[in-house]
């Protein structure tokens, strides 16, 4: 079977065709946020078990997952959900939103960079270190960042799909091949 991501990127890329089409005040960011609300409910567990049950019919799939949005999205909303539905790929949406949140940030000039350090950083740590990132990648980068002691001592970053590790452990195990080969 194809990986979710394949399957999920042209309709990511669909969907954020039609969002850049919008010509709405904040459409961009209204479709932003309707996006990801769309992925939570798909990837709700409840929804799931509706999704795969062979007695409920597509009709129905629709009617209950526009009712857990909470509002009537659009109309180019319906039809993309309707499209999903037809296609047996509602279940692809929560990796739809994560791709579509890419390209909304390639288009804003920025991008998410995984900072895992291995001891907590304090805020002015974390800035400190986005403005470096920043130069490096130039780019404008908005952090996530987690500990994971596994590492350590220093840190790993993920900027798309570049990484730069700093960490002890990434130096252990550089070491550990040069000394096995």
């Amino acid at each position: 079977m194809a990986e979710i991501s394949t399957i999920a990127r042209p309709y990511a890329e669909a969907l954020f065709r039609v969002a850049c089409e919008d010509t709405g005040a904040n459409a961009l960011k209204d479709w932003s946020s309707l996006v990801v609300n769309m992925g939570a409910v798909a990837s709700d567990p409840d929804m799931g078990r509706v999704m795969n049950d062979p007695r409920v019919t597509d009709d129905q799939i629709y009617s209950i997952f526009v009712a857990a949005l909470g509002s009537e999205p659009n109309t180019h909303a319906q039809n993309f959900v309707r499209a999903l539905i037809d296609n047996d790929r509602l279940g692809a949406m929560p990796e739809i939103a994560t791709q579509f949140r890419l390209l909304v940030d390639a288009k804003q000039g920025s991008a998410e960079a995984r900072i895992t350090s291995a001891f907590p950083m304090n805020d002015a740590d974390v800035a400190d270190l986005v403005a470096a990132l920043e130069k490096k990648f130039a780019i404008k980068l908005k952090p996530v960042v987690e500990v994971d002691a596994g590492l350590i001592g220093g840190v790993r970053v993920v900027v798309g799909d570049r990484v730069l590790d700093t960490s002890v452990r990434s130096r252990l195990d550089a070491m550990k091949a040069v000394l096995v080969a």
